[in-house]
Formats: structure tokens, sequence, C-alpha cells
């Protein structure tokens, strides 16, 4: 009988470590690039970068054919890709675009770039089009010369060649036909109405430019050439009838304006109809941000502030209504074209813009002009102020109906709870904030109407082997159970969660090394007694900043005051300074000790904004419940000491210690 080798462990070991080259992250992870459900994200980078022309002036056309071997081309009319050598990496630039990470012409912002205002940012968009596609052939027109060559998955497999333009050509502007590789892409079809959407959306944006969609196969061509821009784009798309005639408008900044550059600002066109699906569609620079993002928030606020001081002017908001931003937005729908010098989007394809500006930006022009169409036309305003105060009555009374469920027997709240007015459980939130004094500036900074304050004092217990009966023993957890209104519970139990109070708790403490503690100490509770919170998605941590850096005013810039998370963040901002050409030490740099060294104001604006704060939900990952205890067990165990001493020698030196 033969005697089984034993089989020898895996080695770690230098060799271990794999870097990869050129184009390979994106053919290793193309989900982390562009998404991988089919290939029209990597045509729109390249119809991205036509339109990016046309936004710049350079182009009045853009073409997009499907052909029957199932490759795709995109025509402009642009200054054609440059195809010299780059100064220093001495290859043509045409390649380097192609077959580079982070190699564009959109990184240089303001009056010395290619791109002023730019969708592309990352030099990331054609590269992975690129590396995900069977073939690739580009070719460009400029200067009196026509530039080829063609790639095969990121690879240059025809190199560059040049000849002059001859009488059939054009004189300038970029072909790019793309064979998209199959075994990328769940489908290899591409979504024909979300192809057609994208064209028709780029055609309205631009008003002016021709966009064309020709389809080989069926010998059909679409054309599209708005002059109308927004307004004929939402009148024909919407559903339902307007309650009121189209609210339309744009301002943008000129070269005088003190806080925003030349140029920025927005376009929109807003209806509001009684019923039917409401359109919602926002662009930035051109890109559509289909999961929104801080430019929808500036126009929500803008709306709002607007119809509430028209509702208060004219008295019209009956006793015991109070009125949220979404009783004014329930029923709106709008089209939303935002331009933004820099701006910062959430991931690579750009769904979501989080540009804390952007909020200012886009409210400071729509508030001011809605307020004066309002007074204008009292009429419509006083229609527009009927629905948004019909939808806050609907809702008071849903939340309402919650409380009437929970019954008589409610323990009374804990004295030094802060509490909110609305009784709406999906908006409201309760921050648990370490100590009184930062509890007195979140008091002051919060937004009284959802958020809530819980200051704790001092150390919250280690709760990880206190057996469930004696926890409320301990006055803070008392307070917190009571605040949240959920009983403590163990994993296997169905705890009553019709008694719960706020549909987020945050966790706010300060960014140091205390606060962290004090963080551990909470979130350790909440997964042994109360994990059926964190499993429905109740439970997040605040980041509040640790630094705030004060940089002055640079050319059309005004002087800003810019917060960061931690170490890492404040090397990229100082770094992004350096760029802006802001000399050494120019700025000035405060470290907060804590939360209580905030004014109210400077809290609200990085910590309790839902527009521009940061907070993590807390979820178990990858890791099952079990697996997750053991961890916790390790860390938080009494008699664990030698176990997390082993765990300290083992990982201690990728840890860095804030003393």
């Amino acid at each position: 009988m033969a005697t089984k080798q034993p089989t020898t462990p895996p080695q770690y070991s230098e060799g271990s470590i794999r870097v990869l080259k050129g184009l390979e992250p994106v053919k290793q992870r193309p989900g982390m690039y562009t998404r991988t459900d089919n290939p029209l994200h990597i045509i729109q980078e390249v119809l991205d970068n036509a339109a990016d022309e046309a936004l710049a002036g350079h182009g009045k056309k853009i073409g997009v054919t499907l052909h029957s071997d199932g490759s795709v081309s995109i025509d402009d009319d642009g200054r054609g890709i440059p195809f010299g050598m780059h100064p220093e990496e001495k290859a043509p630039v045409i390649e380097l675009v192609f077959t580079r990470l982070h190699a564009g012409g959109k990184f240089d912002k303001g009056s010395g770039g290619a791109y002023s205002f730019s969708g592309g940012l990352h030099g990331v968009g054609v590269s992975v089009t690129n590396a995900l596609a069977k073939r690739m052939e580009a070719t460009s027109h400029r200067e009196g010369q026509v530039a080829r060559l063609v790639f095969s998955g990121g690879d240059v497999i025809e190199p560059l060649t040049t000849r002059k333009q001859e009488s059939g050509d054009r004189k300038q502007g970029t072909s790019v036909r793309v064979w998209p590789d199959a075994k990328y892409f769940e489908s290899s079809a591409l979504p024909m109405n979300e192809l057609v959407h994208l064209l028709r959306s780029k055609a309205v944006l631009m008003p002016g430019v021709s966009v064309t969609l020709t389809n080989e196969k069926t010998k059909d061509t679409q054309h599209w050439l708005y002059k109308g821009g927004l307004r004929d784009y939402v009148m024909q798309s919407l559903h339902g009838e307007p309650v009121i005639p189209l609210f339309e408008g744009e301002g943008f900044a000129d070269s005088n304006h003190d806080s925003f550059a030349e140029g920025e600002g927005a376009a929109w066109a807003v209806a509001f109809t009684e019923d039917g699906a409401p359109l919602r569609e926002s662009y930035v620079n051109l890109i559509p941000t289909s999961a929104g993002g801080t430019h929808d928030s500036g126009l929500r606020d803008g709306l709002f502030t607007a119809v509430k001081s028209f509702i208060e002017l004219h008295a019209l908001l009956p006793k015991g209504v109070k009125l949220m931003p979404e009783d004014v937005f329930a029923r709106a729908s709008y089209v939303l074209s935002a331009k933004v010098l820099d701006p910062q989007f959430q991931g690579q394809i750009k769904e979501r813009l989080n540009s804390r500006d952007a909020v200012r930006l886009v409210s400071s022009y729509v508030r001011p002009t809605m307020e004066l169409w309002l007074n204008q036309h009292v009429e419509y305003g006083k229609k527009l102020a009927e629905l948004a105060i019909k939808a806050a009555q609907s809702r008071q009374k849903a939340g309402q109906k919650v409380e009437k469920r929970k019954g008589s027997g409610v323990a009374v709240l804990p004295g030094k709870l802060t509490d909110c007015e609305s009784k709406d459980i999906a908006h409201n939130e309760v921050f648990l904030v370490e100590g009184d004094s930062a509890g007195g500036s979140a008091k002051m900074g919060r937004n009284k109407e959802n958020q809530a304050i819980l200051p704790l004092r001092g150390k919250v217990l280690n709760t990880w082997e206190v057996e469930r009966d004696r926890l409320f023993a301990n006055n803070e957890i008392h307070d917190i159970s009571v605040a949240v209104g959920v009983d403590p519970h163990g994993p296997n139990d169905s705890p009553d969660m019709s008694g719960l109070r706020y549909g987020k708790v945050c966790i706010l403490s300060d960014a140091d090394v205390d606060g962290s503690h004090i963080q551990v100490l909470l979130l350790t509770l909440f997964f042994r007694h109360f994990p059926k919170l964190i499993e429905a998605g109740h439970v997040f941590v605040a980041r509040p900043p640790l630094f705030r850096v004060d940089a002055p005013a640079r050319g059309k810039k005004p002087a800003t005051k810019v917060y960061a998370l931690d170490e890492g963040e404040l090397t990229s901002i100082l770094d992004k300074l350096r760029k802006d050409g802001v000399a050494e030490g120019k700025w000035s740099i405060s470290r907060f000790k804590g939360l209580g060294e905030m004014s109210a104001e400077q809290l609200w604006d990085t910590t309790l904004n839902p527009d521009t704060r940061r907070l993590m939900p807390v979820q178990l990952g990858l890791l099952d419940f079990a697996t997750t205890e053991g961890l916790i067990t390790q860390l938080m165990g009494k008699g664990e000491a030698a176990a997390r001493r082993e765990l300290m020698e083992l990982h201690g030196d990728s840890i860095e210690i804030d003393v």
C-alpha cells in the first residue's frame, strides 16, 4: 500500500509577491475599472472623450457605428489625439493614451490645460477599453496628417504609421473602432435602450452638437440635434402632466466670482407632477451620474429653501406641519447638468459625484432663481406649496401610525438625550457622542428636525463577557438601549424591532486613539448584544477629520479650508496644493484634539451634514458570524492576553501608532 506523502504548506516569501505591470491590473480585476455586465461602459469611455472635445468647443459632430462584426466605431471632429513623441516617455502620445493607466490630457485644469471642464479625470478610461478589447484601431487626423495604430488586448500589434491627408480625408478628429472581448463580460450584447438614451442625452446637454447612431445590421440611422436643450428633453420624457409650468434656468460663475472658477455652475429643468414615476437625471461635465451626488443635493437644497421661504412669506403652512426637503422633492422630475472644474467622483465608473463644493455651487444658482420665479408667478407658487404640504401631511401621518403601534408601555427616555422633532424613522438619526463638550457642539450643529444626540460619559463598559440580564446595571448601556428603542438580544433571537426610533445609529467619537477605543467598545456592544441592528444595516460609524488645512488664495481660487481624515489624506491634500502652485509652508495645518474643539458649524460641515459627511455602514463583510465572534473574543476577551500578544507580535509592524 502506498504511503501518503505529507503535503508541504505553500511558501510565503519574497517570490510570492506579484507586481502587475501595464494594463494587467485591468485584465485581472476588470470590475474595479468598469461595469462587467455588458461592454457599454467601455464604449462610453471613448464616447466621453469625443464629448469632452465638443464640450471644450472643438467639435460639432459625434458618430457611433455598430458594425456587423460586433465592433463599435466612435468618430468625432475634434482636435485629434496628438501622435508626436512624448518628451519624457519617448513613445508616441497616442500610444500612451491607450496603453498607460493614468496618462491623459485632463489633469491640467485651468487656463494652461487642454481641457478646462471634462469628465475624464483619472487618465484611466480608454486604457481600460483597450485592455478589454480583442482588437482596437485608433486613427487621428490633425495637422495635415493621418496617424493610425492597432492594439490587441492592450498591446500594440501594428505600430504607429503616419501619412499625409488626402482629398477624401477629414481635416481633424479621432476615430476609434473597438472589438470588445466577450470573456470579460456577462453578456457581449450592447443594451440598445441604454445606448440610445446615452447618445440622446449627450445631444441634449450640448445644444448644436450633432450625434448620430448607425446600425449596419438593420441599416437604421438615428440622429439627434437639439436646439431647445433641457426643456424639450424633459417635456418629451415626462410621465404625467406638470402641475405648474416647467421651471428652468442656468447660472455660471464669471471671472470675478469669489468662490468658484470661471465657467463653473449648472443648467436645470424641473417639472412637478402629481402622478407617474419621476424622471431624474443628472450629469457632471456631460458624464451621467446615475447614483446622483452632491450636485443633486444642491438642486434639492435650492428648491427646498426657495419653496420654504415662499410658504413662510405667504403664511401657507398649516399648524403642526413640518416641511422637509423630500416633501418638495417627492414629485419633482428634473434634468440637471453641472459644470465642475475638478470633480471628485466615487469610483472609476463615476456614477456619483462626491465634490463637497457642488452642493453650494448648484444651490447658490437654483435658490435665488427659484425665489424670483415663485414671486413672479404667485399662483403657481401656491400650487407647488399645496403639493409639498400634502406630501408633508401624509409623511407625518405615516410616522404617527408607527408611533401608535408601540403601545403605552414605552420606557422613559434618558434625560441627556436631545431628541429630534421628526417621527419618521427612515430619516431619523441618533449620534452616540463621546463626552459632554462634544455633545454640546453636536446639539448646536445638528439638524434638529431628524438628528438626535446622546452624549456618553467616559469609556463605555467592555460588554463582551457581560451577561445580558446584567447589562442594564450600567447606566450608559441602559440609556443607549432605551434611546434606540430595541432590547438587547442574541444572534438567533427575533427581537421586537417595531420600537426602533432611529433608522441610523451613528457612533461619533474623536479621530484619535481614545476615540478609536470608544468606537471599538461600542461596536463590541452592538455586535454582542444588538446583532440584529447591524444585520438590518442600522449601525454606522461617523468619520470626523483629524486635520484642517487652511490654504491661501491662489490665482482665481479663494482661500479655502480643507479637512483630512488622517495622515494619508493630509499628504494628498498637501501634494495637490503643491501642484496648484502654493509655496511650501504657505498653508497652515491644525490638528483637532477632539470633537469638543470643533465649533458647531465645523462639526455640521464635516461630520453631521448628509451631503458632505463620511458615514461608514457597519457590516460583517465576507466573514460569517462565528468567525467574527472568534476574532472579537481574541481581541476583547479577558482571558485572551496570550492570544492578543501573539497577534500583536505577528502584525505589530504593519500598524501605525498615534501616540
